[in-house]
């Protein structure tokens, strides 16, 4: 009995191994047969095939009228109405049989037989007519060990299968004898030609390979195969399942293609192509042709109706006339027929899935031979893994027998030695692969890794796991599959062993990390110090003072510690709290750096406060705002976060709207240019006539005139928006990546900010000041807006800069102001006053030189037009002392702006419902709302299926009808799309 030390120290050693975590999912997580010939890599992908495949049938099946003319096409639902017979079925069914014959590269002399069922059926069908059991000359040789020898009963009844049908057909046959029938000593051997002609072989059948066993015919056994047929091409023949040796055929191209040419081949569609039925397809020689139309002349049994393809010449007298294959289910590649209908009824939608697999597959995979060059790579692959993994080993111990399509493996990992306890291991590690995932003993549950199902090695064979690998799948799939596997056998051995401790009284707690809570990582016996360098609150209290109440009461809800000013010189702050030290009237390098400088303070929350380059804080700081060009600190790297020891983070978004409107009530104070007050005094003074004044006063409306926005950030795209709303039209310049999505808005992108001047009635530029340049002392924005740019605006136009002082050009707006180019120019930017000297200084200040002769056509705000919003700015602040607690207690970053320290995690990005970028973060919490998410589903559902309908019927008509009867949903739905989408802040660009 193994002790519980080796138990644990087992145990130990599957943790270490599965230490880094779960390894690289696999694209498609399907590794049995069938579905995975679609090769869809998540359920998006699998749901836009669909939609992919509809388009596609009513592309290729057309309607036409009595003249030929196409006045419609057929769709899915038209087809899938048991439409089986005539057109265009008929046509469905031969595109299919081309497609199949063409891509497989079969030879056009062979033809090949269509027929319900799957691999059984085509083997079945290819048995009863090639075997016949009244020609005592005809011997048979099956590739697999005799039924209910010792090896044949460790293959259990499937594997038996085969050959038991033919040994049942020849003992219960009036002239029947199983011992014309020879049996391989193993699965899928071939013999030599000499030993196939010594035992009279006239018929060989190949079954014994691939699929089960994971094996396949060596180059050498199959060119022995090719010379017994060529040796006497009119009685030798070879009926072999290549389900999975299409596309896998592991050999030299010419070998392949005489295989093709020489042997007869079953396989059913839904394995071996792809579909939604089981049909077969079974390639014949003109030689296995003569020989069925041979054998029905003295047959040795019947046939069912369902299964011949050789069927009476004259339908008047089918038992007593000539049965012929010419009739029959057969599809004739030469002359592109069919040359026999198939006897029951087909599902023509799956016949039309397969010619759509096909052709997809060739689209994205190329032809046979690049897939059989694949799966010779994905064979090489497994072989290399697996030499340097010592867990697994391929169950197939010879190299050249090992399959191209399908992988046998099994554990050798040799701690444990017991039958019981490693099918246990097993049985759990397939639960951790798949869906359903594993609980420990203790109740933690570790969630299904949803990467390899159907991975059940057949009973009998040396394996543990067996797995689909042929040239469907990229070669990055099978080392995914092969690290997963050992990862959850591991994983699996993990819980096995500790039911079998907690047998005997030994448990283990729930690990720190399980589930999805945070973990602390900041140090419980200091006291955390975060700097607060500007005001939280900028509407009035009862005393007269800006209200900082709601973000002070706000951090002491989450468990820090507000002071209002600085630290008492000794004070004794709580260890491990986090402390916010209330100082908005600090300003000037010279009052910010003597208590920065030495690392005083862990972090800071900062908004308009410039931060000193050399002010030190190494868990970080928060800007309340979007841009962080105040944000100078080397803590991080300066404004833009590149390097340093901490984060740089912002809040971007609260105030955006906040700019937005405020530009805009300086464009509507001037436009439309109606003079209002003057209008008033004339009202109030009871002089005025409607009817005969008011036209000495005509003015323009918004609508139609053009608004340049330069940059496409949470403000600029505000501006945009309620340019939009008003009428306008909106260009805007930004860098190349963010066309798309401008044009996605129903903006219009530019490529230069001259560009966007063009013809335009006003600009506003929101692209913040950008990096620093050392080397010129200037911002990678400065003068951004040029002479060029204002020249090419309209005569008369207005110009709004509510960004930063300096991405205009002062000179440039100082002559367009003089010769009209600009009729009016409203600046918002930061203006600073010594408390001593009264000396001035900040962007404002070179536009304080146009005042004199222009005063008229200037508006000058000291930057308030954002910075007076107390709801954003107390929003804002909250949003940062949440950011600044998940910095210093999880090491967790939210909008980071530039480099991530070593040490954190990027928790992505944040911004008021509506404003900005739609986040990751937006997509989950709407995603995670069922209710919510199963609306935007029906809604999209719904216009889909309308939309889909309208634009595949071409008859006016019937159009017509289709929109009398639902046009009012669907535009119903569209509204309610738009309305819910807005709501939900998830319409902009991704970021």
């Amino acid at each position: 009995m193994v002790s519980i030390d080796d138990l644990k120290a087992q145990r130990d050693a599957s943790l270490a191994a599965t230490a880094n975590g779960a390894p690289t999912r696999t694209s498609n997580q399907f590794f049995g047969v069938g579905p995975i010939t679609d090769m869809t890599s998540d359920e998006v992908d699998g749901r836009r095939l669909r939609f992919e495949f509809d388009a596609w049938l009513e592309e290729n099946y057309a309607k036409v009228d009595d003249r030929g003319n196409r006045i419609g096409s057929f769709t899915t639902a038209e087809i899938g109405r048991s439409m089986h017979r005539g057109y265009p079925a008929d046509k469905v069914l031969l595109d299919m049989a081309r497609e199949i014959h063409r891509y497989f590269e079969f030879p056009k002399k062979n033809k090949m037989a269509i027929g319900l069922g799957g691999g059984h059926s085509g083997f079945t069908v290819s048995i009863l007519h090639l075997m016949n059991a009244n020609n005592a000359d005809q011997k048979i040789y099956v590739d697999t060990p005799k039924p209910e020898s010792a090896e044949g009963k460790a293959g259990g009844f499937f594997r038996q299968s085969w050959g038991s049908q033919i040994m049942e057909m020849q003992q219960f046959a009036a002239k029947g004898d199983i011992e014309r029938i020879h049996y391989s000593e193993g699965e899928g051997a071939i013999p030599t030609a000499a030993e196939l002609s010594e035992k009279g072989i006239k018929l060989f059948v190949g079954v014994g390979h691939e699929t089960t066993g994971a094996t396949t015919y060596k180059e050498s056994e199959i060119k022995e195969l090719l010379k017994w047929i060529d040796s006497n091409p009119s009685e030798h023949h070879a009926i072999i399942d290549s389900t999975s040796m299409l596309g896998a055929m592991p050999w030299a191209e010419e070998v392949v293609l005489e295989v093709l040419d020489k042997c007869c081949m079953f396989m059913p569609f839904q394995k071996a192509i792809g579909g939604i039925s089981g049909y077969f397809i079974a390639s014949y020689t003109p030689e296995a042709l003569a020989l069925m139309n041979e054998n029905q002349k003295d047959p040795a049994w019947a046939i069912p109706r369902q299964l011949k393809i050789a069927v009476p010449t004259d339908p008047k007298e089918p038992m007593s006339s000539e049965k012929t294959w010419e009739l029959g289910p057969v599809y004739d590649p030469a002359e592109h027929k069919m040359l026999g209908g198939i006897i029951n009824t087909f599902s023509t939608l799956a016949f039309a899935e397969t010619t759509f697999g096909l052709l997809r597959a060739e689209k994205s995979l190329g032809s046979v031979r690049d897939l059989n060059k694949r799966s010779i790579k994905n064979r090489e692959t497994a072989n290399e893994w697996i030499a340097k993994n010592p867990t697994l080993e391929l169950g197939v111990t010879d190299a050249d027998n090992r399959g191209a399509a399908v992988t046998l493996l099994k554990v050798t990992e040799g701690a444990n030695t017991d039958p019981a306890i490693h099918a246990e291991i097993i049985a759990k590690s397939k639960q951790l692969l798949g869906y359903e995932g594993l609980t420990h003993p203790n109740g933690e549950h570790e969630k299904g890794l949803d990467v390899a199902r159907y991975v059940n090695a057949f009973p009998g064979t040396p394996g543990d796991y067996r797995a689909w690998i042929g040239g469907l799948r990229p070669v990055e799939d099978v080392v995914a599959l092969l690290e997963n596997l050992e990862y959850a056998y591991h994983r699996a051995k993990i819980v096995v062993l500790e039911e079998l401790l907690a047998k005997e009284g030994v448990t283990f707690e729930v690990s720190s990390s399980n589930g999805n809570s945070k973990v602390r990582q900041d140090d419980p016996n200091k006291a955390y110090k975060v700097l607060v360098a500007d005001l939280v609150g900028l509407k009035f209290d009862a005393n007269g003072n800006p209200d900082h109440s709601e973000v002070r009461d706000y951090v002491e809800a989450k468990g820090g510690v507000f002071h209002e000013g600085p630290f008492a010189d000794k004070a004794n702050l709580e260890a491990g709290k986090i402390h916010f030290s209330y100082q908005p009237n600090l300003s000037t390098e010279e009052e910010l750096l003597p208590i920065t400088k030495d690392g005083q303070f862990d972090a800071t929350i900062a908004a308009a406060t410039f931060l000193p380059k050399g002010s030190v804080f190494k868990s970080g700081g928060v800007r309340i705002g979007a841009g962080t060009g105040n944000m100078g600190s080397d803590s991080w790297g300066g404004g833009n976060g590149d390097g340093g020891e901490a984060a740089l983070m912002n809040t971007p978004s609260f105030n955006s709207r906040a700019t937005a409107q405020m530009a805009m009530k300086a464009l509507l104070k001037v436009t439309p240019d109606l003079p209002v007050d003057e209008m008033h005094k004339l009202v109030c003074e009871g002089n005025f006539d409607t009817g005969k004044d008011l036209c000495k006063f005509p003015t323009e409306k918004l609508e139609g005139k053009r608004l340049a926005v330069i940059g496409y950030g949470n403000i600029g795209r505000e501006v945009a928006n309620l340019g939009k709303a008003f009428g306008m039209e909106v260009s805007i310049f930004a860098r190349s990546r963010h066309k798309a999505w401008i044009e996605s808005e129903g903006f219009t992108y530019a490529e230069t900010p001259e560009e966007a001047a063009k013809g335009a009635d006003v600009i506003s530029p929101h692209t913040g000041l950008g990096a620093f340049n050392s080397d010129t002392g200037k911002f990678a924005n400065d003068s951004l807006v040029n002479e060029t740019v204002l020249n090419a605006l309209n005569d008369g136009a207005i110009v709004v800069n509510y960004d930063r002082g300096e991405v205009i050009n002062i000179d440039a707006l100082d002559a367009a102001l003089t010769s009209g180019k600009v009729a009016y120019a409203a600046i918002d930017a930061d203006l600073f006053k010594n408390a001593e000297s009264g000396e001035l200084s900040g962007p404002m200040v070179p536009y304080l030189s146009l005042v004199d002769r222009h005063a008229d056509k200037l508006e000058l705000l000291p930057h308030a037009a954002a910075d007076t919003e107390h709801v954003s700015r107390v929003q804002g602040a909250k949003q940062a002392v949440d950011q600044i607690f998940d910095a210093i207690q999880f090491k967790s970053i939210m909008n980071l702006k530039g480099d991530l320290p070593a040490g954190y995690t990027d928790a992505g990005a944040t911004t008021v419902n509506g404003v900005g970028k739609v986040t990751p973060n937006a997509l989950s919490s709407v995603a995670a709302e069922d209710e919510t998410a199963a609306e935007l589903r029906k809604l999209t559902e719904d216009m889909a299926a309308i939309w889909g309908a309208l634009s595949v019927t071409k008859d006016a008509d019937r159009r017509q009808e289709l929109i009398d009867r639902y046009g009012a949903q669907l535009t119903l739905q569209s509204n309610k799309y738009i309305t819910l989408v807005e709501k939900l802040g998830l319409k902009g660009p991704y970021g």
